[in-house]
């Protein structure tokens, strides 16, 4: 079994790397850590290059690594690639996987339009697998859906549907194409969401955490919904908002 002990080790620069989006674009690689996520990228058959653990440290019974090349590393080590205050003692280099291509839209689709928070993007990921969501479609101008805080906000739902980059108002063309209503969300020239039946196929749009979605992609909707504010809150969290109408939608 192969060890690496010090933090100057070419493999450990590189990998530190990957705590950046140019890092992860110019490897083609990231980097998840502690015991369910490594669980979940291997249950997922992600493409898992390296497992990088401390000695001695206690495996659950669930976490079968028999196909994987397993790195022993010093704590200083997992210290130094990791991005959280009490480190489980194990990560795993993993490769991007290859993008999902869509060739014909059917089902229920968030989209994502410029969300800058990785916490909000990973609850959103998370909470589109809870409903059982198609897919999402994440816009330009949001964060890289591989950044660790991401990931770790998904608590693993990033290994269980597909995430597709793209142009929205191209994507939205192919809904209505699709004949799948598209929902915009937003204060003015809207209606309450329950004034919208559930729908069995639909596209939601939630959009950045201050400007909310563009004006641009709110013109090609079929109808744009807001969710009513009774008490002093001026908003609700994009991700919270995300959740209710999802589920409402759902039916």
């Amino acid at each position: 079994m192969k060890r690496i002990d010090s933090v100057k080790n070419e493999h450990v620069k590189r990998w530190k790397k990957l705590h950046t989006k140019k890092g992860r674009d110019t490897s083609g690689r990231f980097l998840v850590e502690g015991f369910h996520l490594v669980e979940e990228a291997i249950k997922a058959e992600m493409t898992v290059e390296y497992i990088l653990m401390i000695e001695d440290i206690i495996l659950p019974s669930s976490l079968s690594m028999k196909d994987q090349d397993v790195i022993v590393v010093s704590e200083q080590v997992m210290k130094e690639l990791s991005e959280t205050q009490t480190p489980q003692g194990i990560a795993a280099i993993c490769i991007i996987p290859t993008e999902p291509t869509v060739d014909k839209l059917t089902g229920q689709y968030l989209l994502l339009d410029r969300i800058q928070d990785p916490g909000n993007l990973g609850t959103m990921i998370r909470t589109a697998d809870a409903a059982g969501l198609t897919g999402i479609i994440l816009g330009e101008g949001s964060v890289d859906v591989f950044n660790s805080k991401v990931i770790r906000a998904t608590q693993g739902s990033i290994f269980h549907l597909p995430v597709i980059k793209g142009d929205l108002e191209t994507w939205i063309d192919r809904l209505l194409d699709s004949s799948i209503p598209v929902f915009g969300t937003a204060l003015k020239e809207a209606s309450s969401y329950t004034a919208i039946e559930p729908q069995s196929q639909f596209a939601l749009i939630m959009g950045n955490e201050g400007e909310g979605v563009s004006e641009s992609l709110l013109q090609k909707t079929n109808h744009n919904i807001y969710i009513p504010i009774y008490g002093q809150a001026e908003s609700l969290n994009v991700s919270v908002a995300a959740g209710i109408l999802l589920y409402y939608l759902k039916g």
